[in-house]
């Protein structure tokens, strides 16, 4: 009888932990912990992350939603500098809810914007399809409290070791400053 109460017991215990663990969907990996593989859809085609970047540092990035505001301007702004984190021996990837067709017409559209003072862009890092939200919940990109169906602005910085070296959050209503990424960039290549 104490056996059988011990083994429900446990087995109630780790049965909470897997649902609350579900519940929050905020299973984010923490600083020195191997960044979470993922296989996705994107405006690039198939994607294994972070295998298919080799020892290169990497910038995952999610946003809540295309063709809004504010992930359109972020977008824009990290397309105009893509070549100063590629100089930097860094890859970017943006994470989104939506479906890789939204995305390939989002992508296209932005692309047919002529800035006066910039011009076009072209947009050389993928868009990766999360409709699902697994790579969206494996990040710990979804806050239930915000949004059941869209993620906050996440930014994960990954070492050439595929390791997390930074994470950093903002809420879905506020821009990112890419100045400042690129200076926690720096900061982290100088120090790895």
């Amino acid at each position: 009888m104490k056996r059988q109460f011990i083994f429900t017991f446990f087995f109630f215990f780790c049965v909470c932990i897997l649902k609350s663990q579900e519940k929050g969907g905020s299973n984010i990996p923490m600083i020195g912990e191997d960044a979470p593989k993922f296989y996705a859809q994107s405006t690039k085609g198939r994607l294994t992350f972070p295998d298919d970047y080799g020892t290169d540092w990497k910038i995952l990035f999610s946003h809540p939603r295309d063709f809004t505001p504010v992930c359109s301007t972020e977008i824009l702004q990290l397309a105009r500098m893509q070549d100063d984190f590629a100089k930097l021996g860094t890859d970017l990837v943006v994470v989104s809810t939506d479906f890789l067709q939204s995305h390939l017409e989002w992508k296209k559209a932005l692309e047919a914007i002529t800035d006066a003072k910039y011009g076009p862009v072209k947009i050389g890092f993928p868009l990766v399809s999360d409709e699902r939200f697994t790579i969206s919940k494996r990040y710990g990109m979804m806050h239930k409290s915000v949004s059941n169906t869209q993620t906050v602005r996440g930014v994960f910085f990954i070492n050439p070791a595929n390791k997390i070296a930074a994470v950093t959050f903002y809420p879905m209503n506020i821009g990112r400053n890419l100045e400042d990424i690129k200076s926690t960039l720096l900061a982290l290549q100088s120090v790895y």
